[in-house]
């Protein structure tokens, strides 16, 4: 009787030390995830450059607006960051609401961590593509560097990609700790 007792102890404090881990990471996705995907989704700048039409004719002055939502690369940043923050919401539900006794939940909640994680570094990945073509520019195909003229408009677009890519890295560390507590209890 008295190891029987002892062994549900042992199990209870096992979960709490898993659960432990797991809500305030899912916190954070949710927290960086959602804080990625608004600093994005309301980046835009207004800048006004020069254009020299004819050699013959006075330069002209136009405002030109770099907003998020014109390059889909962007675009699927925020939507993925949206996504991953929605599920992180609902997975804190779900994880909250199982007490461990429901291995079906928290395998698919597993499954969809790591899907979370492919989702983010995806779009990561994207982002940062045009991003490094905004930066850089790429004279291959005539195409100049844009953070010179719109500085704040490339590090806002900077901050939400470190902020993504930490919220990725938690909804990583997530699915790491789930497959080790698997791997242990098997």
């Amino acid at each position: 009787m008295e190891s029987e007792q002892k062994g549900s102890v042992e199990n209870l404090g096992n979960k709490r030390h898993v659960r432990g881990w797991d809500i305030p990471l899912r916190f954070l996705a949710l927290a960086l995830t959602l804080t990625a995907a608004v600093v994005l989704g309301v980046n835009t700048q207004t800048t006004h450059v020069t254009v020299s039409l004819l050699s013959s004719l006075p330069p002209v002055t136009i405002p030109v607006t770099a907003k998020w939502h014109d390059l889909s690369a962007f675009v699927y940043f925020v939507v993925a960051n949206a996504v991953a923050s929605a599920y992180a919401a609902v997975s804190l539900v779900v994880t909250l609401a199982n007490s461990g006794s429901k291995k079906s939940a928290t395998a698919a909640v597993a499954v969809a961590d790591l899907l979370m994680v492919a989702l983010l570094f995806s779009g990561i990945g994207a982002a940062m593509a045009i991003g490094v073509m905004g930066y850089e520019g790429n004279s291959h195909v005539q195409w100049k560097e844009l953070c010179t003229d719109f500085g704040r408009f490339c590090g806002q677009g900077v901050a939400a990609l470190g902020v993504s890519l930490a919220g990725a890295i938690a909804f990583l560390l997530i699915a790491a700790i789930s497959i080790f507590n698997r791997h242990k209890k098997g």
